[in-house]
């Protein structure tokens, strides 16, 4: 996985460091994680890495467009590798995040509900909340 990474943050204008590599890793493994967990994953590989060298590092990747940031109701924003648009199924009992793809019905629902106010949707991103399978 390390040289798929490397390649990510390349293409993105990006030089693969030890942190960069080691945060990227992390996410591309959990696929969303919150930045606690996050930096104590990174840390307990690399004592030396602090929160704020985490933080540096995310908001510099998120700047390129290779991390976005997924809003979490009720709790903590995590973080995901960019991908195609995509809705997330939100467990609001463990927070668990699952990625649904956007149907071609969905896309079409979503450019009828922007026509009707004359808004032109250029990409989405959708939240569902309710209890997961593990959950139930």
């Amino acid at each position: 996985m390390k040289s798929n990474c490397t390649e990510m943050l390349r293409d993105h204008g990006l030089k693969a460091t030890i942190q960069r590599l080691a945060i990227l890793e992390a996410i591309d493994e959990a696929g969303h994680i919150g930045i606690d967990e996050l930096y104590k994953k990174v840390s307990d590989q690399h004592p030396s890495f602090s929160l704020s060298t985490v933080y540096k590092n995310i908001e510099g990747m998120q700047e390129v467009g290779l991390l976005v940031e997924v809003p979490v109701a009720g709790g903590k924003k995590k973080y995901e590798i960019l991908k195609e648009d995509h809705i997330h199924l939100i467990c609001r009992n463990c927070g668990k995040i699952i990625d649904q793809p956007i149907t071609s019905e969905i896309t079409a629902v979503i450019g009828k509900m922007g026509g009707l106010n004359g808004f032109e949707p250029q990409n989405s991103s959708i939240n569902l909340y309710g209890i997961c399978d593990d959950c139930k």
